[in-house]
């Protein structure tokens, strides 16, 4: 294939520190957002370019793309303590709420306004409402739930609204499960519906390639999730990791 250009937003977050190198072996020329100067050398030692900038300014932001004007935009923003140590976890809820919201379309406007139509946006896998399990794709989300989840829920909602309904994207929504694994607040498994950190960088990977559209559960297997439709549709399972082969 020809060049392809990747705007990898949230490049430094435990997804993207693996994406990022994932994505340029497997051929895309890789543009990734920091908002810290500081995480700039790591991000270029990984063979990503820098890109400094808060998705909450909008301006810049749509400034970046356009000169960028990446072929698809990869959303794994967060705003979350690393270690998810309660005490920060009140805080962190509104401004993570905040970034799939207000950050996601920011994201989305730049990428429409730099001629970009492709949309890859990470979420998560337990947020549906209370009902009969393995939970599908198609079950609604937990809507009615009282705060500080509903926060957390509402904001999912505003973040695959965004990516799925915005006329003119292409949009590819990853609820991703509980992360393990490096750089994550986990060094194994824990809790219902885990995934390394690896294997949700993959499912971003392979939903470019297949050019997958739609909502997929990326989780291990468990009686909580039914994660069929990403083993069908992208070709993913939970024993991927990296470095290993890129599939062609």
């Amino acid at each position: 294939m020809g060049e392809m250009k990747v705007f990898l937003a949230g490049a430094a977050g435990a997804v993207g520190s693996v994406l990022g190198p994932l994505l340029i072996d497997a051929g895309y020329t890789v543009y990734g957002s920091t908002r810290r100067a500081d995480r700039a050398p790591t991000l270029e030692a990984q063979g990503v370019t820098p890109v400094v900038v808060d998705v909450f300014d909008a301006g810049a932001l749509a400034q970046a793309l356009k000169r960028i004007a990446p072929d698809a935009v990869v959303h794994q923003l967060t705003d979350l303590p690393r270690t998810l140590d309660p005490a920060a976890m009140a805080d962190a809820v509104a401004r993570n709420a905040r970034v799939r919201s207000e950050g996601t379309r920011n994201l989305v406007a730049a990428a429409l306004a730099s001629g970009c139509g492709r949309m890859v946006a990470q979420s998560i896998a337990w947020a549906y409402a209370p009902g009969p399990q393995p939970w599908r794709e198609s079950h609604p989300l937990d809507l009615a739930a009282a705060d500080p989840r509903g926060i957390t829920v509402r904001g999912v909602a505003a973040l695959e609204s965004t990516t799925l309904g915005t006329p003119g994207l292409a949009g590819t929504v990853l609820r991703y499960g509980r992360f393990y694994g490096p750089r994550t607040s986990a060094a194994a498994p824990t809790g219902a519906s885990p995934v390394h950190v690896e294997a949700a960088a993959w499912a971003a990977l392979l939903a470019l390639q297949r050019g997958a559209v739609g909502i997929f559960n990326i989780a291990e297997e468990g009686p909580e999730l039914d994660g069929g439709k990403a083993r069908r549709e992208l070709g993913w399972h939970a024993g991927l990791r990296w470095p290993v082969e890129v599939l062609a």
